[in-house]
């Protein structure tokens, strides 16, 4: 029998995207040794979101990291409860919500989101509606430091996120009670990165690295930098 020595590491992808953006960081992961899981995140609402994931936290034995791109903050802040072997949160360009807050609330206080100008919504038979970044601005909007044609394939396989998951109020704030660690862009434009510099310091992070030149989509663009900051995460106790 063989122990686990090293926390596996939950990843989490947001909306406008899919678990294969997070390619480039679980390479260098695996490299290092860690065990990985790329949750397929639902973005059809944030309780039901929340509970997949919780799902999935539930299935890993061992002490788990947690991560979170965009969207994927909201549910790595509720999830862990009820569960006692998530050893650390991060963040990357990340919503951290305290009880009640919902993502377009957070990206809506500071100014800078140039979001909903690129939205094209569909409305589905229940009468809610999927939002999708139109194509022809998905580069400019949600990827800009990422070459162009590596864009075009994110906009063309990008996952929509139900409007409803957007105005969810999170349940809990894990943050308040586990370490936390945040990594942002500061020429990201889904999210003021004064808003991801503001709930980084109201969770108190461990440390939080802002890249210069960034854009929303870290994970793709500076994977060593986020792998990094992960296995920060994942070695202090």
């Amino acid at each position: 029998m063989t122990t686990k020595t090293k926390p596996t590491i939950l990843l989490v992808h947001g909306a406008f995207a899919e678990s294969s953006s997070w390619d480039k960081v679980i390479s260098i992961l695996l490299a290092q040794g860690y065990p990985v899981v790329a949750a397929a995140n639902p973005l059809r609402g944030l309780q039901s979101d929340t509970a997949y994931i919780s799902t999935v936290l539930g299935s890993i034995e061992g002490p788990v990291v947690l991560v979170g791109h965009s969207y994927g903050g909201m549910l790595i802040t509720d999830a862990p409860n009820g569960h006692s072997n998530v050893q650390s949160l991060v963040y990357v360009a990340g919503f951290a919500p305290d009880t009640g807050e919902s993502a377009l609330e957070l990206s809506g206080r500071y100014p800078g989101s140039t979001l909903g100008d690129t939205l094209s919504p569909v409305t589905l038979p229940d009468g809610s509606k999927d939002l999708y970044i139109q194509q022809d601005k998905f580069w400019s909007q949600f990827a800009a430091d990422v070459p162009e044609t590596e864009a075009q394939l994110m906009a063309a396989t990008q996952r929509p996120i139900n409007d409803a998951a957007l105005n969810g109020g999170a349940s809990g704030s894990a943050w308040r009670t586990v370490p936390s660690w945040f990594i942002y862009g500061d020429l990201d434009k889904n999210i003021p990165p004064t808003a991801l510099a503001y709930m980084a310091e109201r969770a108190g992070a461990r440390e939080t690295v802002a890249i210069k030149g960034a854009s929303h989509v870290l994970m793709v663009s500076h994977p060593d930098e986020v792998a990094k900051i992960i296995i920060a995460a994942a070695t202090t106790h």
